[in-house]
């Protein structure tokens, strides 16, 4: 997907004193046309980023304090957010605070807002249309009131489960904006992009819902064969032609200290890992894999379901898990993530990868539901899941 810009009216003409309402001093961009996506919990949701810079003077500075999205040419909004819940639509917590807070821009800086959109049952727009309110140091109120997006038409793809039989948790998954996949734009060759909008960590679980098969007081103390998850079969999503893979990392110690990559590519990453073009331009990638498990090479055809990995330690993981998802290029880097459903799971309740740690205590309740199958769904953050 490529960058859309918004369009978005600045002040010409009229004084401050001429209207209540002054035409917004900013520059405001969706970073991605989204595309809708069936969740596990059976709603249609749209994700993308709004990012907001603003050109106001150094002594009067911005707010913003509202706002609304409306889709097509409709005059009633999808959704209005305003005040303190603003601050829950950046990738960083911020203290609540009064009602009217909203949310500062500073001069000359930026911002941006994860959105994460319900669409209301049988609606399908085919533009979004987003309002801002702003209001300055000095009082004034300001607005930008014509920053689109295209909505991205047809179904996202369909695939199979990347790991098979047991039971999973989706940690730091699609529709958590403070997660470190959705929530770190990458910024490349003067390129802002989002390689991780919808990848999900699997964890693996135990029937009682724990991560670790015995008690550590220092989870550090831990090796990679106490997490169920660890040495698990990775499957193919999808037929599809390996574009590039890499073995012979060593596997790391659960929860060691990592070094920051100075650069941001598969090879500072992922560890060991398999990446597939499954469709054009969709590509499936794998990482943290198993040192010595990878079973595919660059240029390979692989089938549905044949085994491309297993899952370990490797790169920058702190513990055992797969992480995975879908994005428009095989690079990490000026990458956007994709969604995707997977065409067959039980959808077992939620979960937090904290509460798994310690397999002397009972799983809360809220991880404890009824199993319900899923068709064509795309898990959300915190589910716990298995597949056939």
């Amino acid at each position: 997907m490529g960058l859309v810009l918004a369009t978005v009216f600045f002040q010409a003409g009229a004084s401050a004193q001429d209207a209540t309402v002054h035409q917004a001093q900013v520059e405001a961009r969706i970073l991605a046309a989204p595309q809708a996506v069936t969740g596990s919990d059976g709603q249609k949701h749209l994700a993308y980023e709004l990012r907001i810079t603003s050109f106001q003077d150094d002594d009067d500075p911005l707010r913003l304090t509202r706002l609304a999205v409306f889709a097509d040419a409709g005059a009633v909004p999808l959704t209005v957010i305003e005040g303190a819940a603003l601050q829950r639509l950046l990738n960083h917590a911020v203290a609540e605070g009064s009602p009217g807070d909203g949310v500062a821009i500073g001069s000359g800086r930026s911002l941006t807002l994860f959105l994460w959109l319900t669409l209301p049952q049988g609606r399908q727009p085919g533009r979004l249309r987003h309002q801002l309110s702003f209001l300055t140091a000095k009082g004034i109120v300001q607005r930008a009131d014509d920053v689109q997006t295209a909505v991205v038409g047809g179904a996202p793809i369909s695939i199979d489960a990347p790991l098979r039989g047991g039971l999973w948790l989706a940690v730091e998954g699609p529709g958590n904006a403070l997660s470190h996949h959705w929530g770190s734009p990458v910024a490349i060759d003067g390129r802002l992009s989002v390689p991780q909008r919808y990848a999900i960590d699997w964890f693996g679980l135990d029937e009682g819902r724990h991560s670790l098969r015995s008690r550590h007081e220092n989870l550090a103390s831990s090796v990679d064969e106490d997490w169920f998850g660890y040495g698990k079969d990775v499957l193919a999503v999808a037929d599809g032609i390996v574009v590039d893979a890499r073995d012979g990392l060593a596997n790391g110690k659960p929860l060691a200290p990592q070094e920051e990559p100075q650069d941001l590519t598969a090879r500072t990453l992922y560890g060991n890992f398999v990446i597939l073009r499954i469709a054009p331009g969709v590509y499936a990638h794998y990482a943290h894999l198993q040192q010595g498990s990878v079973t595919v090479r660059i240029g390979q055809r692989v089938r549905r379901g044949a085994i491309v990995g297993r899952l370990g330690q490797t790169g920058s993981a702190g513990a055992p898990h797969l992480h995975f998802h879908l994005s428009d290029l095989p690079t990490f880097e000026r990458s956007e993530g994709l969604p995707f459903v997977i065409d067959r799971f039980t959808w077992l309740g939620q979960g937090k990868i904290e509460e798994s740690f310690d397999p002397t205590v009972t799983a809360s309740p809220s991880a404890t539901q009824a199993a319900a199958p899923r068709r064509n769904a795309m898990p959300l953050d915190g589910d716990i899941v298995t597949f056939p």
